[in-house]
């Protein structure tokens, strides 16, 4: 017995149509998901008072770049993964060397390279000698003799007198530091999944009207 199977062309045309409407569809679905969680990450960021330059940090990127694919896919992710990221887990920090974290207080100012600036730099910079203060109850701390300026910096006194001159508590020693969880990004992401499947049928859907 020999069997013959003869394919009509319609059919293969419309399973090829059918290919592509999917094409399409998970193509757009993937853009739309991937585009809302770098939104929804973004809203969070700055929803948490840590500023647009961080926020601008997240970016996404489809794939395959051009062109429309089955396999569709969208990446998240930021460009400071660990400041994010310890925003978004809450740990516990501790010094490197196993002794203190020393955080600047208003008196100390700001780093010339930006963020916080450290014990070593702030001597080398204002010109004075950090003193260890101890205090059995609250954290120790680092303290220099001079006098305030109108930004309320620590700065060497010139009066001959000792006239205006105060010791200026400069940093807070502590062991260590619990970050607060100020992020969480993983309930966007569950969120973004989970719309997946409703944007491939949307999608779908309106591409065969």
């Amino acid at each position: 017995m020999k069997l013959k199977l003869d394919i009509d062309p319609d059919i293969v045309a419309m399973m090829a149509a059918e290919v592509a409407a999917g094409e399409r569809a998970v193509t757009a679905a993937m853009r739309e998901a991937g585009s809302g969680l770098k939104t929804a990450w973004r809203t969070q960021i700055t929803g948490a008072g840590l500023g647009r330059r961080l926020a601008n940090s997240i970016r996404n990127q489809n794939f395959p770049r051009s062109g429309e694919s089955l396999d569709a896919a969208a990446l998240v992710w930021s460009k400071a993964p660990v400041i994010v990221g310890a925003h978004d887990t809450g740990p516990l920090i501790r010094s490197k060397d196993g002794f203190w974290l020393a955080i600047p207080l208003p008196a100390a100012g700001k780093s010339t390279r930006g963020g916080r600036v450290t014990p070593a730099e702030w001597e080398r910079r204002r010109g004075l000698r950090l003193r260890f203060v101890y205090r059995r109850t609250g954290p120790s701390l680092l303290v220099a003799e001079g006098r305030l300026n109108t930004k309320g910096q620590a700065v060497v006194s010139r009066s001959k007198t000792g006239r205006g001159k105060i010791t200026a508590p400069i940093f807070l020693l502590v062991p260590q530091v619990k970050l607060p969880k100020r992020l969480n990004l993983d309930r966007d992401t569950e969120r973004a999944l989970d719309a997946v499947p409703g944007l491939i049928v949307a999608n779908w859907v309106e591409g065969r009207r």
